[in-house]
């Protein structure tokens, strides 16, 4: 268990991203930031940045763009007061040639002038408004990171950027399916709505008790596995692509904006 997630469940977005970026907190972020939008995160030379921009658009459900930095501008202005996207996020996957060689904590040796930082959309944003209807979510009771699996849905190619749709899990209970469908597609910035409930086989994923990341969670007696679209999409592209340097948030470990989880636009207009 994470010593500091319990009390960082109840603080303000300011104080979740300075312990973030003080290193004080690594955990994931499932739970924290209130009624605030959360994003993954896809960093790349800006030689490769167009291609995966027309990635985003030709895949909005698992990569809702909410922000794109200034080429070499480590700051993200339009997601919130003073975001450091080399610092603000718990933990960092790097890619080299398509591989994933470690995780660090921290950019500022890595950064460069020629990289562009993307922000996409997560579905933990939705998951406040989820909590507030009653509804359980066995990750977050549990301190541990939403599962996620590889499907057998194709994504729209791009350049060098291709590859099957990642979504998360949660087991919801039977009665409240719908419910959920209706409560998630109120945030389109985060997914929206279920792409697939019911039999996971149907979309590709053998068995639910093992994810390709995250941890396992139960699906009860009683509950329906429900899939969401996930931001974790484009590190499977990335794995396709082979750009030289690559890198993303460790999957379940986001950036937590100044956004409102309900925004229409992700712009950020300082008080």
């Amino acid at each position: 268990m994470n010593d500091l997630f319990e009390p960082l469940k109840s603080a303000t977005t300011e104080s979740v991203r300075a312990q973030i970026r003080s290193q004080s907190y690594r955990g994931h972020t499932a739970g924290l930031g209130g009624n605030t939008l959360q994003a993954n995160l896809a960093i790349l030379p800006e030689l490769y940045a167009l291609d995966f921009m027309r990635y985003c658009q030709r895949n909005p459900k698992p990569c809702p763009i909410v922000g794109v930095s200034d080429t070499g501008n480590p700051n993200m202005d339009t997601l919130g007061s003073d975001i450091d996207i080399r610092t603000d996020t718990p933990a960092y996957y790097i890619y080299r040639d398509g591989t994933h060689t470690d995780t660090v904590h921290d950019l500022s040796d890595l950064w460069r002038d020629d990289f562009v930082a993307f922000a996409l959309g997560c579905s933990f944003t939705f998951e406040h408004a989820l909590q507030q209807a009653k509804v359980p979510l066995w990750h977050i009771e549990n301190d541990c990171t939403v599962p996620m699996f590889v499907t057998n849905i194709r994504t729209v190619k791009s350049g060098p950027f291709e590859g099957p749709m990642v979504v998360s899990m949660r087991a919801i209970p039977d009665a409240r399916v719908d419910e959920v469908v209706e409560i998630s597609r109120n945030f389109p910035l985060a997914h929206g709505g279920p792409v697939h409930w019911g039999d996971p086989a149907i979309i590709g994923i053998p068995d639910v008790s093992s994810p390709n990341w995250g941890d396992p969670a139960p699906v009860p007696d009683g509950t329906t596995p429900m899939f969401w679209a996930c931001g974790v999409t484009p590190q499977a592209a990335i794995k396709n692509a082979k750009p030289s340097i690559a890198i993303t948030h460790k999957p379940g470990h986001m950036l937590i904006t100044d956004i409102a989880d309900d925004a229409e636009t992700p712009i950020y207009q300082s008080k």
